[in-house]
């Protein structure tokens, strides 16, 4: 059914002006609190202290990080925390001149997904890479380093606070 005209009295901005209508302001005192949950609290507590750590899942042998309680190709709750190194391959990237609050780069970042080396393919972690010289930007430019090995490089411990952001970069690495 097609409603051609809505049933009532439409308001006009005049109409509240004038207080012909009773209208009412508050500002509410919101107060948030959120929780990370169990997976990505410990993850939070490990990058603070320099480490990442992942679950696995004994059914189908993944190693998820960052971690979940429960593997969704498998729908099984996972069964242990897992250690991981902080080095690993790039899967795919994307060279950006926008910054993380879309303010405009005059030189450009590279975003790139990062197959963690003790994870299966396709469990990757998003993250910056650093430490890429200008000489070095137009092979990335062309996509030739897909698959290039990286290490993470973390800041200092006092400097940590329990976020993603505990990990400045990845470098490049030579193997």
């Amino acid at each position: 059914m097609k409603i051609s005209k809505y049933p009532g009295t439409p308001l006009k901005e005049a109409d509240i002006r004038e207080k012909r209508v009773l209208t009412t302001f508050w500002r509410p005192k919101a107060r948030y609190a959120w929780s990370a949950g169990v997976a990505i609290t410990r993850f939070l507590e490990e990058l603070k202290n320099g480490r990442l750590i992942g679950r696995k899942c004994s059914k189908c042998g993944r190693i998820l990080v960052p971690p979940r309680m429960y593997c969704e190709l498998c729908f099984k709750p996972t069964d242990e925390w897992v250690y991981v190194r902080d080095a690993g391959r790039v899967a795919t990237y994307s060279i950006s001149y926008l910054s993380a609050d879309a303010k405009r780069l005059k030189e450009p970042i590279i975003v790139a997904v990062i197959d963690l080396d003790d994870t299966p393919p396709n469990v990757g972690i998003l993250h910056k890479i650093g430490e890429v010289s200008k000489e070095d930007l137009p092979a990335w430019m062309r996509g030739e380093k897909f698959g290039v090995r990286v290490k993470a490089v973390w800041k200092p411990p006092e400097e940590r606070v329990g976020s993603i952001n505990d990990i400045k970069y990845w470098k490049p690495i030579e193997v």
